[in-house]
């Protein structure tokens, strides 16, 4: 079995260009440094550097076997620091960006709360609907609407049994009616939002195994998909939107749900970032957090 000081002295070495250097920033002696490379080559059983009495370089499988070393050392100092931070109170600054509904009108109660339990930690808090560059944004995670594009990027599920859901105001409804049908959608006024520059007239349901593709439209657009709600709740038109945005609405009566019988697009909720490293107790505390309220929002669903 490999050993990690054996891997320490190879990397040292090899960063140096001295055995008698790695030995002295590891605080051992010549020999034992020595016996510690000869036992790591006769262990992988190739020569990892190339020794002379005046020289030492890396062998070809000496370079290869580097970047796999430095990757091993670099896991382990990682996890040696989650166990140090699990062994403590959370605390430092955590990036987040969130879609700015789910934001504004469900998070902002949640992370109050969050933080009241971990004072030592400090949010900064990014809302907006266009998805943020996590390798060039001051971002740590995000909470995103369905799977990552990039599969480089690492997404773990928070609401996966999310969905959208139709829903009008009250006095929207006393006024034009309720639709009896998708296929009246087209009698309403559909509030819309942009997506990707566009907007999202392209509503999808599902009947039992029967889908339906509805084009629809309305008298108002924008880009930030709060103001879409906040125009539903007003009696402005009919909204498509993700059940996590407005289950407080419809909970209160603002809102109410429209054709509850048929299903409404998947939108699946995942907490989103670019590399395991980013995955710290703090993130994995308020995934937590945050799943344990969602599903809760999730249990009082239409479609249960």
């Amino acid at each position: 079995m490999l050993r990690f000081d054996d891997l320490q002295l190879f990397v040292r070495t090899a960063e140096t260009g001295s055995l008698s250097a790695a030995a002295r920033l590891l605080d051992v002696s010549p020999a034992v440094a020595s016996a510690a490379l000869k036992r790591l080559e006769q262990q992988l059983q190739v020569r990892l550097l190339a020794r002379s009495t005046r020289s030492l370089r890396l062998t070809p499988e000496g370079e290869l076997y580097l970047v796999h070393a430095r990757l091993a050392l670099q896991s382990l100092e990682e996890g040696r620091q989650q166990l140090v931070g699990s062994q403590e109170g959370i605390c430092g600054v955590l990036q987040l960006s969130a879609p700015s509904d789910l934001g504004r009108n469900t998070l902002l109660p949640w992370l109050d709360e969050f933080q009241d339990e971990h004072p030592q930690l400090q949010l900064r808090l990014l809302l907006a609907d266009r998805v943020a560059d996590l390798f060039r944004e001051p971002v740590d995670i995000a909470l995103r609407y369905g799977a990552p594009e990039d599969s480089s990027l690492v997404a773990l599920p928070v609401a996966p049994d999310n969905r959208r859901v139709l829903c009008a105001s009250p006095s929207y409804l006393a006024r034009r009616g309720s639709p009896q049908s998708v296929e009246e959608l087209h009698q309403h006024n559909c509030l819309l939002y942009m997506l990707h520059g566009r907007a999202h007239d392209r509503w999808r349901f599902q009947d039992g195994k029967r889908e339906v593709l509805m084009n629809v439209a309305g008298d108002r657009v924008c880009d930030d998909a709060d103001v879409t709600r906040r125009w539903a709740v007003a009696g402005r038109g009919i909204v498509y939107k993700s059940w996590l945005d407005v289950a407080e609405d419809v909970r209160e009566g603002r809102l109410q749900v429209l054709l509850p019988n048929w299903l409404g697009e998947p939108t699946p909720l995942y907490l989103v970032c670019a590399h395991r490293a980013q995955l710290s107790k703090a993130v994995h505390l308020l995934r937590d957090f945050v799943q344990l309220r969602c599903q809760r929002l999730l249990d009082a669903a239409p479609w249960r």
